[in-house]
């Protein structure tokens, strides 16, 4: 008999290309970052040619220029840098609703936040990620454009802002997935609507015969600088759902400000890096980005004293039994009940007392310490529930009730 766990697989290969993908966009961007910032001008160069920079690799020696505006003459190919972009966000976006669309009761809604049907919630998601984009690019056309540190500013409060709106939409998990995929529309809109179209328009009148307007590369050239900066915390963003000491707080927008704040400076050092300044003048980049992780960590890691007069008894291991079989093993079963989860998640069964051993240290992280399972809390484990399952792993997971 064919059992085929239709979900898992399509997650399995969009979420394989959107790696391949975003490797590929982030490899490109980085190196054209990087060519760019490393440019040297002599007296040598060719008409029109703004510097030159000399790489090797792979045993070859390569001399590569940047044109002013454009050249002269057109070569007859030319290697766009487009579909990377395109097809992580393509895979992306694929990935957002296999995952969280499809499975919205599970992943995307939490009713203890805002109590919303599927169709609304993914209305909710697709109209966010709209109007994400359409903030953005008004912002970047109104007058802070004039003013780039103004403008990063407005950006960055805006990311922040989102952040913060998005965790009394949606579960923590997704709205914390939901800024990443924010960024990264943010990111491939300025590829799809700016910067591949002006270049398109500095090729067209080059055909014609006519001067291109060199404030459609200043605009590309803008967008770029916004995208390299932002790359580093949208990996962060994107890859959290592994992680739910990052989302499963009360200010996850915090967590938010801090990842662009580490990133940003962490890419700061290697833009400067690229112009070639002496590693000792760089020296204060990285100390601030680890101090500021370090903040991450600590209050991440920070856990409240306990009121001694709130203390739980340690729980026998059959009523965390019957905790675990009414809250957890309608997913983490042999059979599961869940119609949105086909097979344990990671095959953890969590049905006995020996399993709950087994995987003790999970449930401590996940259900106790970041209340990131139950997913979307469909079957209400309550706070008490999750006290008891926590004294009873702390004290050693004995049999009977102390």
């Amino acid at each position: 008999m064919l059992e085929i766990a239709y979900a898992d697989w399509l997650s399995l290969i969009f979420r394989w290309l959107h790696v391949i993908a975003g490797i590929s966009w982030i490899g490109t961007s980085f190196y054209f970052i990087f060519l760019d910032l490393s440019l040297r001008k002599h007296a040598n160069l060719p008409e029109g040619v703004g510097g030159e920079s000399w790489n090797v690799h792979g045993g070859g020696f390569y001399l590569m220029r940047k044109y002013t505006v454009a050249p002269a003459e057109l070569p007859k190919e030319l290697h766009w840098f487009k579909y990377e972009a395109y097809f992580t966000w393509i895979s992306g976006f694929a990935l957002l609703a296999i995952i969280y669309y499809w499975g919205a009761e599970s992943y995307l809604i939490d009713k203890s936040v805002l109590d919303l049907t599927q169709t609304e919630a993914v209305l909710t998601s697709v109209g966010f990620l709209a109007a994400g984009w359409i903030i953005y690019d008004l912002l970047c056309r109104s007058p802070f454009s004039s003013h780039p540190l103004l403008l990063s500013a407005a950006v960055f409060v805006l990311i922040a802002f989102s952040a913060y709106f998005l965790t009394h939409l949606f579960s923590g998990r997704a709205a914390f997935v939901h800024v990443g995929a924010m960024v990264g529309s943010i990111m491939v809109g300025n590829v799809f609507f700016i910067i591949i179209p002006n270049q398109k328009k500095v090729v067209k009148s080059l055909l014609a015969g006519e001067e291109p307007d060199p404030r459609l590369g200043e605009q590309g050239k803008h967008r770029s600088t916004h995208n390299n900066y932002l790359t580093l915390p949208v990996i962060l963003m994107m890859i959290s759902q592994h992680y739910p000491m990052l989302y499963d707080n009360d200010n996850s927008w915090l967590v938010v400000t801090l990842i662009l704040l580490v990133g940003g400076t962490i890419r700061h050092f290697f833009n400067l890096m690229h112009t070639g300044r002496p590693i000792m003048s760089l020296r204060w980049q990285w100390p601030s980005a680890a101090v500021m992780m370090a903040l991450l960590i600590v209050y991440l890691s920070w856990q409240p004293a306990e009121d001694p007069s709130a203390k739980v008894s340690v729980p026998s291991a059959g009523d965390v039994v019957a905790i675990a079989q009414a809250r957890c093993a309608s997913c983490h079963a042999v059979k599961t009940t869940d119609p949105d989860v086909e097979k344990a998640p990671g095959g953890v069964m969590l049905e006995t007392a020996a399993d709950l051993r087994k995987h003790s240290a999970r449930v401590l992280k996940q259900t106790v310490r970041s209340k990131a399972m139950p997913l979307g809390n469909k079957t209400k484990m309550t706070d008490a529930e999750r006290k008891a399952l926590g004294a009873w792993i702390r004290a050693g997971m004995p049999d009977g009730e102390k």
